[in-house]
């Protein structure tokens, strides 16, 4: 990892952004700047690419070519816990949490990138440990209020409504303190309710200094909470802008609707 040029009103910027596996060109050449404290949406059909471009971001993946700058630092091809580290966080599309772990345990997980103490601390059970597991423990219940669902602390989170899953998740994400959050279609299998409260936290979000970078499909809930958005169409970006420029661009309409629209 490297220092890239400075620019203070971006967080992250992807430079011609590639990803092949094989002969299949996944993400094709993708060029976007995130400014800090937006939330910025990349939409697009499904195949096109999206998640594919998240994993090249966090390490997942490594990008065939092209530029991540992330905070100033170049972190192309960087692995997943450099990029936690330096304060990127992420959820997935499919849920991912310890199943038969508790919820406060699981958001306890995303605290260890933070945590101090050495292996020495807790074999010996010393002050340093003692003191550090229940500072974390405190945390990772103020996240589980922040995200709404503190009453779940000591279920296991395979017991856990599908939208509090969710919503588990994104608390695991911000335990790693990050600057930079992406969210992989956060409202999949959400009701109109649970939608709009999902809005709600997105903006709860970003009062703490967290950018929020997303995929999703629910365009009404694109559409009222995304300051800026990217389209994506078999790996390709057709369009950028605000969303009440990218709904009206043809490109758009053709991706989703067909060329006969």
């Amino acid at each position: 990892m490297s220092e890239a040029p400075a620019d203070r009103d971006s967080i992250l910027e992807l430079t011609e952004l590639t990803k092949r596996f094989g002969g299949l060109l996944a993400v094709d050449s993708v060029s976007l700047q995130i400014k800090r404290g937006e939330v910025f949406a990349l939409i697009g059909p499904n195949g096109a690419g999206k998640t594919t471009l998240f994993n090249s971001v966090t390490g997942m993946f490594r990008p065939t070519s092209g530029r991540v700058v992330f905070d100033g630092r170049v972190i192309t091809g960087s692995k997943p816990h450099e990029v936690a580290r330096l304060g990127i966080a992420r959820t997935f599309q499919n849920i991912r949490l310890f199943d038969f772990m508790t919820a406060v345990d699981n958001v306890k997980v995303g605290r260890h990138v933070r945590m101090k103490a050495k292996v020495w601390d807790s074999l010996f059970k010393l002050p340093r440990e003692r003191h550090e597991e229940e500072r974390v423990t405190e945390e990772a219940m103020e996240l589980l209020r922040f995200v709404g669902i503190a009453r779940f602390a000591n279920h296991y989170a395979r017991n856990l409504p599908y939208g509090q899953q969710r919503r588990l998740e994104i608390a695991r994400a911000l335990a790693t303190e990050p600057k930079l959050l992406l969210l992989d279609e956060p409202a999949a299998g959400f009701t109109p309710q649970e939608k709009v409260e999902l809005m709600e936290l997105v903006r709860k979000i970003l009062t703490r200094g967290i950018t929020v970078f997303l995929i999703e499909h629910d365009m009404k809930l694109v559409m009222g909470i995304s300051e800026r958005i990217v389209v994506l169409d078999h790996g390709e970006k057709i369009a950028e802008g605000p969303p009440e420029e990218v709904r009206k661009d043809r490109r758009v309409i053709e991706a989703y609707l067909g060329k006969s629209a």
